[in-house]
């Protein structure tokens, strides 16, 4: 009887042992598919680049654009966010970023050429901080490429992603202190989402502070959201820093945020992403 006991019990624990190997190996798999797919887009140039207009809020108008690159819908990638969730965790950031880059800005380049009234525009270039403060990575480079298509540097705004990717806060500093020298500026995102955000815009001291969409939407009727844009605000105003709201989708938010200050504004109501440069909506 006990040797029949023993015997399930080690029969157990080896489907259970076949079982967590087989998933393993598929998930293995599936990790090699995407990977070879990520090479794939970089190599092919597969993404679809959009942008985004930026809104003077006081003043009408257009500050500039971000620009977002989008990889084609898949099986393996099936939405954006796991394409780039899927590339925090390999060791392609550096070689995915730095291409990203390129891609952008000659395709903002082309389609300057197509809108001749939008040379002086700003652009929002989404950056993992590990990308600026690699030591192999040479600002020079960007400079370089800038100045093929006609850019300067003072067009650029480096808005940094991952903010939890930041552990000296004073090191990246000096980092960051080198591109302003240069002319480039800083935007934060997300800024209200959570400690890491907040302690990013205290200790770097960003040119731009977007503000989180979903401090942002409804921002017009939710007191305590209001509360938040406030004392961002006054920290803005103390620190020299302006903020982009964004996510906004309603007149009635933009009513709200032009009579606290608010400078600068993104979002489906102001305009959507596009591959062409248009002008934002008439409000």
């Amino acid at each position: 009887m006990k040797r029949e006991v023993s015997l399930h019990s080690y029969k157990t624990e080896l489907l259970r042992f076949i079982r967590h190997l087989h998933h393993a190996v598929q998930k293995s798999v599936h990790s090699s598919r995407q990977f070879s797919q990520l090479q794939k887009i970089m190599r092919d140039r597969m993404l679809t680049t959009y942008f985004q207009p930026i809104l003077n809020l006081q003043e009408g108008n257009c500050l500039g654009y971000e620009i977002l690159n989008r990889p084609p819908q898949s099986r393996l990638f099936p939405n954006t966010e796991a394409f780039y969730e899927f590339i925090g965790h390999t060791d392609q950031v550096f070689a995915f970023e730095q291409f990203c880059r390129e891609l952008s800005i000659e395709r903002f380049s082309a389609a300057l050429n197509v809108k001749r009234n939008a040379e002086q525009q700003v652009i929002f270039l989404n950056v993992h901080p590990q990308v600026l403060s690699d030591s192999s990575y040479r600002s020079g480079e960007t400079i370089s490429l800038l100045q093929r298509y006609g850019l300067s540097p003072q067009q650029i705004v480096f808005e940094l992603t991952e903010k939890q990717a930041v552990h000296d806060y004073v090191a990246f500093e000096r980092i960051l202190s080198n591109y302003r020298a240069q002319g480039f500026r800083i935007a934060i995102d997300d800024a209200g989402s959570g400690y890491n955000s907040l302690k990013a815009i205290v200790s770097l001291k960003p040119d731009f502070i977007k503000l989180d969409k979903a401090l942002i939407h409804y921002v017009d009727v939710h007191h305590d959201q209001q509360q938040i844009v406030k004392i961002l605000k006054q920290f803005a105003s103390s620190s020299n820093t302006k903020l982009i709201a964004e996510g906004i989708e309603r007149m009635e938010e933009i009513q709200f945020l032009r009579s606290e200050g608010i400078e600068y504004g993104q979002g489906y109501a102001i305009g959507k992403p596009d591959m062409i440069l248009k002008a934002p909506n008439k409000l």
